[in-house]
């Protein structure tokens, strides 16, 4: 990591991912989905099938829900339809109890709070982009005790398109007045790794998030840690 360590001279800010990146919602994921599914009168989704889905915000992930447990009785032209068909239903109850449960199935990833505070020590100001709904990600990064870190959050709902599109990132930078060369991304998939390319922003990957279910050093990057406490000065360890 010391080809990329992220200090002052380098950078004069981070912007940084939320879910497989700072906190594992795997757990809420799989109880929001499957109770919306129960509302639905559809069959469950295992959690293990629920980590390839996410990434790409929560549309998607409903989208991709639906269609995973419709398939098995229809053709995939015939459960994309149907997904689309029941998709307005069921968003609102995929909010309604995601809202309910945000943050009870979930967890920070160990070294994590390490991290953001070497961050932090380094000088660098903190901005949370997600795909995540804003109103889902700014309530989790308080119950976690992670919302003091970060002077900007925003989710999949503030800008026009989503990561891996560069747009967020580009306004994120707009918003803190940093260039994107002097803006460290980090995350844990190719979205944001895309997302960091294509907005000229250097990108950093933790080896242990949500990747599509594909291999993450097999992604484009700068870097790669197993844990942000890798973020850390030599000499403050």
């Amino acid at each position: 990591m010391n080809f990329l360590r992220p200090d002052r001279a380098r950078f004069d800010a981070a912007i940084v991912d939320l879910d497989g990146t700072m906190v594992d919602t795997l757990g809420d994921f799989a109880a929001s989905l499957n109770r919306m599914l129960d509302d639905l009168s559809l069959g469950h989704v295992a959690p293990a099938a629920i980590e390839t889905m996410v990434g790409k915000g929560s549309e998607h992930l409903i989208h991709s829900a639906l269609v995973h447990v419709l398939s098995p009785a229809l053709s995939k032209a015939e459960a994309d339809a149907k997904a689309r068909a029941l998709f307005d239903r069921a968003w609102e109850r995929y909010q309604h109890h995601y809202l309910a449960i945000n943050g009870r199935h979930s967890a920070v990833y160990p070294g994590v709070i390490e991290g953001l505070q070497a961050l932090r020590a380094q000088g660098l100001r903190l901005a949370c982009l997600t795909n995540k709904p804003t109103p889902f990600a700014k309530p989790l990064l308080a119950d976690k005790g992670l919302d003091g870190f970060f002077e900007l959050v925003f989710g999949g709902d503030a800008f026009e398109r989503k990561k891996p599109d560069p747009l967020p990132l580009l306004k994120t930078c707009e918003a803190m007045g940093t260039e994107p060369a002097r803006t460290l991304m980090i995350g844990d998939s190719s979205n944001d790794a895309r997302a960091a390319r294509a907005a000229g922003c250097p990108v950093i990957l933790v080896t242990y998030g949500y990747n599509h279910g594909e291999p993450v050093r097999g992604v484009d990057a700068d870097g790669f840690v197993d844990s942000l406490a890798e973020l850390v000065p030599a000499t403050g360890r």
